[in-house]
């Protein structure tokens, strides 16, 4: 059973010839006959991504199910809008209350737990209410619930040491929220026959592979060895078993339990924390997002063509209505592709480039735009180079969506302690908790915009496509 360590707050000093020592055994190709650790360090990487690969996945695959089975979900005469909004708003309140306004030592198993049993039941409510009013309930259940354990995660990852294993953590739980994309839009389509009752009532149990994930595959902290991260003196601190945690200061709560020190970071202390990210971390974060959900919501569903006749074009689209989840199967995959770049083996993005990923994205949503109203690209009778074009812009518009993920939490995962607090391992710990954990908002408050823009935008490029004769729109 793993439960939730952390640092205590007495350091060590390893000397430098032992620490160096120690660093090039674990780094150098050795015998692993000689070297027995080697193997084991092995197996515990192995298990640490699995795990959090695992948590990637199933925290996210509900929040893509919903949206595969809106159609479903609501009356005819419902706009599918209502679902993408409850599907991501309450994620953004918990996104923003909790990093931001509870503080205190965090207790993962509690709240992991409790994400667990919420996400159930959100889809229990989903499944056996037919009522449109008790169905968007349980989707905002499930949706708060998503976004608690998605900053959860990230939470968790900084717990671990040195930075490579925490980056390790971080790698695989984004290659984890890119697969739910398409493991959740293959799950629908294979249980959608059962209805809905029965499909999403299928899909409640899923949520409680986290916990069994949490309690018997994720590697103990402790494992991989007592180094404090970021410590260029090469000091070492005893980490907790799971009796400092039973002990320790209680989420949302101003009260020491059992420590020395009474230890949490005030607003103010967040705010100095959260200043120098607003443009660094967030501000990119949030507009490849909102281009991006844009394009998914507003621009893909009028990027129509006719038929094409051409040989290998023609067994893919039978109809116009195959568009549409033609550009979101092609988002999909390079979304998790992209995502999957860390722990690959890919080298992240200098923290310089970050940016970088929304200035294409802002690109490619112009570029689409134009192309939607007033049709940009070359064509023929058969339409195949426009398609072509498409097929390569909603590539390129995943692979920036997923490089900007798992790109800036990698970063902020890695980000030194404040001068002020290296020393101080408490307070270092949290501080690396909350930078980490405050930073989701800007994703998920850039979706909920984009949810907001795309309607009137679907809406203003299909009257322009009929204006100029381009009546495909009308025929869905």
């Amino acid at each position: 059973m793993v439960a939730s360590v952390s640092p205590n707050t007495e350091a060590y000093e390893m000397p430098p010839t032992i620490a160096s020592e120690r660093s090039l055994l674990r780094n150098a190709s050795v015998d692993e006959d000689e070297f027995p650790i080697q193997q084991s360090e092995k197996g515990l990487l192995l298990k640490l991504g699995c795990s959090f690969f695992l948590f990637g996945l199933i925290n996210n695959v509900l929040y893509v199910i919903i949206l595969s089975a809106a159609l479903d979900l609501v009356p005819p005469s419902t706009p599918k809008g209502i679902i993408a909004f409850c599907n991501i708003a309450p994620a953004l309140v918990a996104k923003v209350g909790w990093p931001y306004f509870l503080k205190g030592r965090i207790r993962y198993t509690q709240r992991l737990v409790g994400c667990c049993a919420l996400s159930a039941f959100g889809m229990l409510v989903v499944a056996f209410f037919d009522s449109l009013f008790m169905r968007l309930l349980g989707i905002g259940l499930a949706s708060f619930s998503s976004g608690l354990g998605e900053l959860t995660f990230l939470q968790l990852s900084t717990t671990y040491s040195p930075p490579s294993i925490a980056g390790h953590s971080v790698g695989y739980f984004s290659s984890g929220t890119g697969a739910a994309g398409l493991v959740g839009a293959f799950l629908w389509w294979e249980v959608r026959g059962l209805g809905v009752r029965v499909g999403v009532g299928l899909s409640s149990v899923m949520p409680l592979i986290i916990p069994l994930t949490y309690f018997f595959l994720l590697p103990s902290p402790a494992g991989f060895g007592p180094t404090t991260p970021y410590d260029n003196t090469t000091a070492y601190t005893a980490l907790a078993t799971g009796e400092e945690d039973i002990a320790g200061e209680e989420e949302g709560s101003s009260r020491p339990l059992a420590d020395k020190h009474h230890v949490y970071l005030t607003l103010n202390d967040k705010w100095r924390l959260v200043r120098p990210m607003l443009i660094r971390y967030m501000l990119p974060l949030f507009c490849v997002y909102l281009f991006e959900y844009t394009i998914n919501q507003g621009i893909a569903p009028t990027l129509l063509y006719p038929v094409p006749d051409h040989p290998f074009l023609s067994k893919i689209i039978h109809s116009i209505r195959d568009y549409y989840p033609l550009w979101q199967l092609v988002y999909q995959t390079t979304v998790f592709l992209s995502r999957s770049s860390i722990s690959i083996g890919l080298p992240p993005l200098p923290s310089h480039l970050l940016p970088l990923p929304a200035i294409v994205q802002f690109g490619i949503f112009l570029t689409l735009t134009v192309e939607s109203a007033i049709g940009i690209f070359p064509s023929n009778t058969d339409e195949a180079w426009s398609i072509v074009l498409v097929f390569f812009l909603i590539s390129l518009e995943g692979i920036c969506g997923g490089s900007a993920y798992v790109n800036v939490f990698y970063r902020i995962n890695q980000d030194p302690p404040s001068p002020e607090t290296a020393h101080d391992i408490e307070r270092a710990r949290q501080e690396r908790e909350f930078k980490i954990g405050s930073v989701g908002f800007a994703d998920s408050s850039g979706i909920l915009f984009a949810s907001l823009f795309a309607v009137p935008m679907e809406v203003a490029l299909c009257r322009q496509q009929v204006s100029r004769g381009k009546l495909l729109c009308k025929g869905l």
